[in-house]
C-alpha cells in the first residue's frame, strides 16, 4: 500500500476488509438463491421420475452423466451457460434419485424412512451452515482431508457396488455422512473467507453435499429400520 495514499485517506486500508465482506456476502446470497432453485428443480425431476416409474439409469450412465455435466459446469462456470449446466446436473441427479425413492416407498416403513432422512438432512445442513456463518470460523484446514476421504470413500463405494458387499456399502454411507458434514462446513467457510468467489461452483459443491448426505442417511436409516 502506498504510504502517501494512506496519509491522504486513513481509512484506505480499512476498506479492504469491508470490500471483501461485501463480496463474500454477495457470493453467499447468490449461492443460496441458486441452491434453493436447483434443489426445487431436482425435487421436480425426482417427482417426475417417480410418477412415471422410470428405471434407474445404472451406475455407469450415472457416473458418465454426473462427471460429464460437472465438467461442463466447471468449464462454463464464469458464463451464463454455467448456470444452465448447474440445472442440467441437478436435474439429472434428481432423476437418478426418483427410482431410489420409489424403491424405499415400496418397502414397509419406507415412507417414514424417507421423511426421517429428509428431515435429518435439512436439520444438519441448516445447523452446520448457520454455525459456519455465525461463528465465521476458518475450516480451510479440512480441505486436504476431505479430498482424500471423499476419493477413498468413492472408490470403496464402487467396490461395494461391483462386488456386492452390503457391509462395505453401509460403512461407506456412514463415512459419507461425516465427509459431507465436513464439506458443508468447509465450503461455507470458503465462501465467507473469500476462498470461493464463484457462486456456480459453490452451489454445485453444496448441492452434491446435500444429495450425498440424504442418500447416505436414507441407506443407514433404511438398514436400521429393517427396510433393506
Amino acid at each position: 500500500m502506498n504510504p502517501i495514499d494512506h496519509a491522504r485517506n486513513p481509512s484506505y486500508g480499512a476498506t479492504r476488509p469491508a470490500i471483501a465482506t461485501i463480496s463474500s456476502n454477495k457470493v453467499i446470497r447468490n449461492t443460496y438463491l441458486l441452491l434453493s432453485m436447483t434443489l426445487l428443480f431436482s425435487a421436480l425431476t425426482a417427482g417426475a421420475a417417480m410418477a412415471l416409474n422410470l428405471p434407474h439409469p445404472g451406475i455407469v450412465i450415472t457416473l458418465i452423466g454426473y462427471f460429464g455435466l460437472l465438467f461442463l459446469t466447471t468449464k462454463f462456470r464464469n458464463q451464463g451457460l454455467g448456470v444452465a449446466f448447474v440445472f442440467a446436473l441437478t436435474g439429472f441427479m434428481g432423476y437418478t434419485l426418483g427410482p431410489i425413492l420409489n424403491l424405499y416407498l415400496g418397502l414397509p416403513n419406507g415412507g417414514q424412512t424417507v421423511m426421517m432422512a429428509f428431515g435429518a438432512t435439512a436439520a444438519i445442513f441448516v445447523g452446520l451452515s448457520a454455525y459456519a456463518l455465525t461463528t465465521r470460523k476458518d475450516f480451510s484446514y479440512m480441505g486436504g482431508f476431505l479430498t482424500a476421504g471423499i476419493l477413498v470413500a468413492f472408490l470403496a463405494a464402487l467396490a461395494a457396488v461391483f462386488f456386492t458387499i452390503p457391509a462395505l456399502s453401509l460403512a461407506v454411507s456412514a463415512a459419507f455422512v461425516l465427509l459431507m458434514c465436513g464439506l458443508i462446513l468447509y465450503e461455507t467457510s470458503n465462501i465467507i473467507h473469500g476462498g470461493e468467489t464463484n457462486y456456480v461452483m459453490a452451489t454445485v459443491t453444496l448441492y452434491v453435499s446435500i444429495f450425498n448426505l440424504f442418500t447416505s442417511l436414507l441407506q443407514l436409516l433404511g438398514f436400521a429400520g429393517g427396510d433393506e
